[in-house]
């Protein structure tokens, strides 16, 4: 690692004319590139060692993990839907009137998205500020001996938020597990106010094993003792584990009662995010909100009704409580970018969801199915629907694909998750953990995958899938028309067809729409009534989209 002298002189900066997006660039030096990712993979040390080489990190940057106590921290995993539940339970929270702290991962548009004050991501000026005096400390206090000096980008940017935390004084922290539990350093923090556990599904096979049983174990490693922890129903094996987990660590772990449960006796809750799978995120932070009013005696927790003992896995029901009114507005308030958020654009409309596991595109497809059911408009002319779709990692892009198969798109896009072939000027969507090569490999596989599947259960039609990046090959029968773009831009060019009307590219590049698949489809969207896109399987590629699509999330 370079010292900090030597990467503002590669950058031609004095550490006086910093700006934010300097910071950022000086972040991405941090990421772990592709090659040494591989070589970490095949000799993977003990993950214990990496929770311990945190704390040194903390303690090197000037805080003890005792410090973190008093942040009043919430801290949630889970494989899906933990990062709507800590929204939730933020914007509920946050109507009380307290201070909070929100820590999440990955941004969608730009890295400050992951630290937020009362909601809002931390201003450029204090994620500078912020950014350069830990920088500073922990290359001031680097061993000669160590080969490592610095943590890595997710490492620096978990204690990046703790010292902010602290120092605007939060009243808690709503913290969300980067990948795991047990051994993610997040974990770090001892003392939480309360624990909670998302619905669990298979992701990260190669980090936290590759059956529910054993990444059940990996989330139930935040439990700590004495402290309460709330899950919502998992499948019988997983909350088997999360049960011996809690028992081993003494840590109270009730189970969720559905938001039915909660709404019995009043008006119907209105959530902000759409979606039935929101419900249970949202039972979910009701009960680590209300945990966290109980345990610091706060007024107007919402009054308990008679409660039923739950016969699952003899765990203990949560309470059954009546939601206050700041418990209400805050599920409705709530916003979370990128997960089934809808934007209406003329005659395009655009449904992002990052969802990238199965049980998640499943619940993406039962929401997008529904959401044109019910915003069905009545309209003269072609309706047409698109995906657009990239998967990253060890996913099953093939399992995912399958699941959307029900859509019935009319055309299947495929992208990297670059904003441009070329991103060297927008340092939040840099990624140095792949290459250009391995991510466009991996989109023409997708395509492969759904050409597959579109064979299989279509109907003989003429014509086929292409890929822009290969020559045409022989005719076979689908019923999905598929392509290939080197990155989202021109994706979204080409699907938009300029009628999107904030979404003003750079004049398209004349091989844009040179194959004839690309040019008829190109007409038949000039055309439409009405188009309707899907955008999923990576939250990476949906803040890709977001950025162009919303330039003000930029500013």
């Amino acid at each position: 690692m370079a010292s900090s002298s030597s990467t503002l002189a590669s950058l031609n900066l004095l550490p006086g004319d910093c700006d934010c997006q300097d910071a950022v660039r000086t972040l991405n030096t941090l990421q772990t590139n592709a090659s040494y990712l591989e070589q970490v993979k095949r000799q993977r040390g003990d993950p214990q060692m990496q929770l311990e080489a945190m704390e040194l990190y903390l303690a090197r940057s000037g805080l003890q993990v005792e410090d973190l106590d008093r942040l009043n921290i919430i801290h949630i995993t889970g494989t899906k839907g933990k990062g709507s539940t800590c929204a939730f339970t933020e914007r509920i929270l946050r109507n009380y009137g307290l201070k909070t702290g929100f820590f999440s991962s990955p941004h969608l548009v730009q890295v400050r998205e992951r630290i937020r004050i009362n909601g809002q991501p931390i201003s450029p000026e204090l994620f500078t500020k912020h950014f350069w005096h830990l920088y500073h400390r922990l290359e001031e206090t680097k061993d000669s001996n160590s080969c490592v000096s610095m943590p890595t980008y997710f490492r620096f940017l978990t204690l990046m938020a703790f010292h902010i935390f602290l120092q605007e004084k939060v009243d808690l922290a709503v913290v969300e597990v980067g990948i795991g539990g047990a051994y993610d350093c997040t974990n770090i923090v001892r003392k939480p106010v309360a624990c909670g556990v998302s619905s669990l599904g298979i992701d990260h096979t190669n980090l936290l094993g590759d059956t529910m049983e054993k990444i059940a174990w990996q989330k139930g490693g935040i439990f700590k003792r004495g402290v309460p922890a709330f899950t919502v129903l998992q499948p019988d094996g997983p909350l088997a584990v999360l049960r011996e987990r809690a028992e081993q660590t003494s840590c109270p772990l009730y189970l969720c009662p559905p938001l039915e449960a909660l709404e019995e006796g009043g008006p119907p809750l209105t959530l902000g995010l759409e979606g039935d799978h929101q419900r249970s995120n949202a039972a979910l932070a009701l009960q680590l909100a209300h945990c966290w009013l109980q345990q610091k005696d706060r007024q107007g927790v919402g009054e308990v009704k008679a409660s039923r003992p739950s016969l699952v896995w003899q765990l203990p029901l949560a309470p059954v409580f009546q939601p206050t009114p700041h418990m209400r507005h805050g599920l409705r308030d709530t916003e979370w970018l990128g997960r089934t958020q809808v934007l209406r654009r003329g005659p395009l409309t655009w449904y992002l969801d990052g969802a990238h596991t199965s049980s998640s595109v499943q619940a993406c497809v039962r929401w997008f199915r529904q959401a044109l059911n019910r915003h069905k408009e009545p309209r003269s002319g072609t309706e047409v629907r698109v995906l657009l779709f990239n998967a990253t990692g060890d996913r099953d892009a093939a399992a995912l694909l399958k699941l959307l198969q029900p859509c019935q798109f009319d055309y299947a896009v495929f992208c990297p998750n670059l904003i441009e072939v070329s991103s060297m000027d927008n340092a939040d969507q840099q990624n140095f953990t792949v290459t250009l090569d391995q991510v466009l490999l991996r989109c023409l596989e997708h395509q492969q995958h759904w050409n597959r599947l579109d064979e299989e259960q279509a109907c003989p039609e003429p014509g086929g899938p292409v890929s822009l990046l290969l020559a045409p090959r022989p005719a076979h029968s689908h019923s999905t028309s598929s392509l290939v773009f080197s990155c989202i831009s021109q994706a979204l060019q080409w699907i938009s067809q300029g009628r999107d009307p904030v979404f003003h590219p750079r004049s398209p590049p004349r091989s844009l729409f040179a194959h004839p698949v690309a040019g008829s489809g190109a007409n038949v969207l000039r055309e439409a009534a009405a188009i309707h896109v899907l955008v999923t399987g990576s939250l990476h590629l949906v803040g890709g989209v977001l950025k162009l699509l919303e330039p003000s999330l930029s500013q």
